[in-house]
């Protein structure tokens, strides 16, 4: 492996890292918080259509991370794959991590968003709990590709 390809996984790895830390913190961390707001504050200050609406924002943040995880695994996983440097765990969890990344950020967020934009009710709709239900089944999913594929590539790396 050349110093600048061995740099180039170095920092990929650190990315996949950083976005699977951010991803579990904001589901483990943020989500609880944020979500029962009057056990930190002693009052129910904000309602739970607020408290959805200040998650969903983080969520987007965090959608932005997934979009340059997501161009960053189809450059590096590409370039691996056209050098023939391929086995089908990485393949096929790099197709889960892509397919579940773009899902996330380009159809849950926004159609939770635009549902949220309707107000309180359509946020009770079971439209809503199946997007949201969803869109958390998404990110697990997500999260479990990303770290073998993580494991993966450190597995190859080490050698």
């Amino acid at each position: 492996m050349n110093k600048y390809f061995r740099m180039a996984t170095m920092a990929y790895l650190i990315l996949l890292g950083a976005m699977l830390g951010a991803g579990l913190y904001a589901g483990i961390v943020v989500a609880p918080v944020t979500f029962n707001t009057d056990q930190w504050i002693g009052t129910e200050v904000l309602t739970q259509f607020q408290e959805g609406q200040i998650m969903t924002e983080n969520f987007l943040r965090l959608s932005y991370l997934v979009n340059v995880v997501v161009v960053a695994i189809l450059l590096y996983e590409g370039y691996k794959y056209k050098k023939f440097e391929r086995d089908i765990v990485t393949q096929v969890a790099t197709f889960f991590v892509l397919a579940t990344g773009l899902l996330f950020s380009q159809y849950y967020i926004p159609d939770i968003i635009a549902l949220q934009e309707q107000g309180v009710e359509a946020t009770k709709s079971v439209a809503f709990l199946n997007t949201h239900k969803g869109s958390e089944i998404n990110f697990k999913i997500f999260s479990l590709a990303l770290l073998v594929l993580l494991v993966q590539n450190m597995r190859k790396a080490c050698k």
